[in-house]
């Protein structure tokens, strides 16, 4: 037995004797431990069934750290003595760690998570972003930052914000709106209650989200008698609503109606694990699939029914069909803006929202099925009660004909936009640059995970990238947080490490977080990370001018200077000074080369490439809202606000009245992406 080991075992000795005989007097059942000890050890109890069944795996997978006065005397401690069987992970950001922490549940389809402790004061208050993009995410993910004393003996304490009028009040307060549930702990029996309540929210379909215990960090340290079976090893249970037979009744009698119907696949497809169930239904129906961001993989991208990502940045099939459907089922998506054309799609259609959470099911006025995903598409099919009905329905089979040639047609475009010749004057564009991923895969393209976020890169991978497997796919556009992506390809690394984790990321998303390359390099969780460089913010650059104005203050070279001029980065040195290994490809040939040797290293791979800021997919797309000012001294602002009026006005109009309804297929390519 090595030093460590012996250590830690009497370590442990220690404990459970101080547990059993604490002030002279032996209690019994009960174990004398700070509130962080039990907190940490709680969370180290908690199993959770293995995708085959024939076992059980730690529910958490880690814990993600960044000391400070705030926790690294209790947590610190607490941790410490549970090293070995609930990892402490060592993380750069607050932030970034956070973004690891939901990736790696994201991947997990919510069946495993982790969680995350900081300090008080900024250490905690840089979680915020992490929070709320969790919140929108439905994603689970376990915050423990410090707070402030309870005793309110040495207020203040550094890093304390006061409030004037509240004394009770601290920095934490601010994770109210951004937490599906949110307790601060303030004596340790506390944990009795809140630990269960927290693990439900975190394994709920419905309520799934950022829990948040504030943990004052005098409470942390203080003691209380646990009682010793709280601390029992437990398999979890996953939390999923059935569907109500009145409300499968109601879904079944609009289908039976519908003659051009569309299924639009969302995250709860993947997360409630009913993605066999989803082909099975489509297939037997004749219903054509369209997939959200959060959605995409739902189906393999070969298939007939599947034709391909939906609204804003879809693709021309998709939207043609959204526009020209009579029945939309809503399959586990909330149906954001960029889903729905800001509410300009589906405008001939009633909408059947299958959500395990009603408030998302609500969403564009539909009908709603509140159940897990899964659960309701075997109650539609059922042979025998309510579903028995539709064994015998069929989408018009004109309708199912045109949807699987405009799907075949669209992936014969994706073939060509990702293979186009490339030319020396040139500079490539996302599509080509996606081309050379997918390419540089052929060999086994199911176990790549590409991770993105933000920019245009989100609207190129949507419809570009070919997602064979459930999981290959996982862009965060719910917050569209940029900074997510190295951080979150850390946490899909972390969750999955047999498989290859490929981030692609724009050189203003690197700049804003870039931290998690040298953990992945200390962890050896090996990412492979392509920058697009295309010096600034091309994708708001793009956006800005649709809406008028002039470019300002978003690519490098349209914002104020000093006499040095704006800076020509070398991420491919940044990246070396992190640990990484790292190049800069001149075109897509080299880019090619260097990932084959990217896939071959020991060590997170950084390679950065040159790209177009101005070019994109211009097949697909739809109309976003954006505001346009109403008062401008610029022609091109005052054209602009024209064009905005009159795409509110059509969408006022009776169904098939909105310019969206015009009768070919093609039009809608013209309408290109903003985003």
């Amino acid at each position: 037995m090595n030093q460590r080991m012996m250590d830690h075992k009497r370590e442990q000795e220690h404990e459970h004797g101080h547990a059993a005989s604490v002030g002279g007097a032996v209690r019994e059942g009960t174990i004398r431990l700070t509130t962080a000890q039990a907190l940490v050890r709680y969370l180290a109890a908690q199993r959770v069934a293995t995708e085959d069944g024939l076992g059980t795996e730690p529910l958490f997978g880690g814990v993600f750290a960044i000391f400070g006065h705030g926790n690294v005397a209790g947590m610190g401690e607490a941790l410490y003595q549970h090293r070995d069987e609930l990892p402490t992970l060592r993380a750069h950001n607050e932030q970034a760690m956070a973004h690891s922490a939901i990736a790696y549940a994201k991947v997990h389809f919510r069946r495993r998570m982790m969680a995350v402790t900081t300090s008080i004061g900024p250490g905690a208050t840089n979680l915020l972003t992490a929070a709320a993009l969790a919140h929108v995410n439905r994603l689970p993910v376990l915050l423990l930052p410090g707070d402030i004393f309870v005793s309110r003996a040495p207020d203040p304490v550094l890093q304390q914000v006061e409030d004037f009028h509240d004394g009770g009040v601290s920095a934490n307060d601010a994770f109210k709106p951004v937490s599906r549930y949110f307790d601060r702990i303030v004596h340790p029996a506390q944990l009795l209650s809140a630990l269960p309540r927290a693990l439900r929210v975190l394994t709920d379909a419905a309520s799934c989200g950022p829990v948040t215990l504030a943990l004052p960090q005098d409470v942390q340290a203080q003691a209380w008698d646990f009682p010793a079976g709280f601390f029992a090893p437990r398999v979890v249970t996953f939390y999923a609503p059935a569907p109500r037979v009145d409300e499968i009744e109601r879904a079944i009698e609009r289908l039976r109606r519908a003659q051009r119907p569309l299924i639009v696949a969302g995250g709860g497809v993947l997360y409630g694990r009913a993605t066999d169930a989803l082909q099975r239904f489509a297939a037997a129906h004749g219903i054509p699939v369209a997939e959200t961001q959060a959605g995409k993989g739902s189906l393999a991208w070969d298939d007939p029914l599947n034709v391909g990502a939906l609204g804003v940045t879809g693709s021309p099939a998709a939207n043609a069909l959204a526009r020209d459907a009579d029945c939309v089922l809503a399959l586990g998506t909330r149906l954001q803006d960029f889903t729905t054309g800001s509410n300009t799609l589906f405008t001939q259609a009633d909408v059947i929202g299958i959500n395990a959470n009603a408030f998302d099911g609500l969403k564009h006025r539909a009908q709603v099925v509140e159940a897990d995903a899964r659960l309701a598409l075997d109650a539609l099919d059922a042979l025998d009660g309510p579903g028995s009905r539709l064994q015998d329905w069929h989408a018009d089979r004109a309708w199912t004909a045109r949807a699987q040639q405009l799907a075949a047609s669209w992936r014969d475009t994706v073939h060509t936009l990702t293979h186009a010749p490339q030319r020396d004057a040139v500079l490539p564009y996302e599509g080509d640059v996606i081309g050379a991923v997918q390419r540089s895969s052929a060999n086994s393209p199911a176990n790549d995970i590409v991770v993105c976020a933000a920019g245009t890169l989100p609207a190129e991978l949507h419809k570009l990238w070919r997602a064979a497997t459930p999981g290959a796919y996982h862009v965060e556009y719910g917050y569209s947080c940029m900074g997510y992506e190295i951080a979150g390809g850390l946490g899909a690394k972390l969750a999955r490490p047999e498989r290859e984790v490929i981030v692609m990321v724009g050189d203003g998303s690197y700049l804003m977080m870039n931290s998690e390359i040298a953990t992945s390099v200390m962890l050896g969780a090996k990412l492979i990370v392509v920058v697009l460089d295309n010096r600034g913010y091309g994708c708001i650059n793009r956006l800005q001018q649709a809406c008028g104005g002039a470019p300002f203050n978003n690519l490098l070279d349209d914002c104020k200077q000093g006499p040095l001029g704006a800076p020509r980065i070398d991420f491919a040195a940044h990246a070396r000074a992190l640990g990484a290994h790292a190049e800069h490809a001149a075109n897509v040939a080299e880019l090619e080369a260097a990932l084959q040797r990217a896939r071959a290293a020991d060590r997170t791979y950084v390679i950065s490439i040159d790209t177009d800021p101005a070019r994109t997919t211009t097949d697909g797309g739809w109309w976003w809202e954006v505001a346009v000012p109403e008062v401008s001294s610029r022609a091109s602002v005052r054209d602009a606000r024209a064009n905005y009026d009159a795409q509110i006005a059509a969408r006022g109009k009776p169904s098939g009245v909105a310019e969206h309804s015009s009768e070919t297929d093609n039009d809608v390519n013209d309408r290109g992406s903003l985003a």
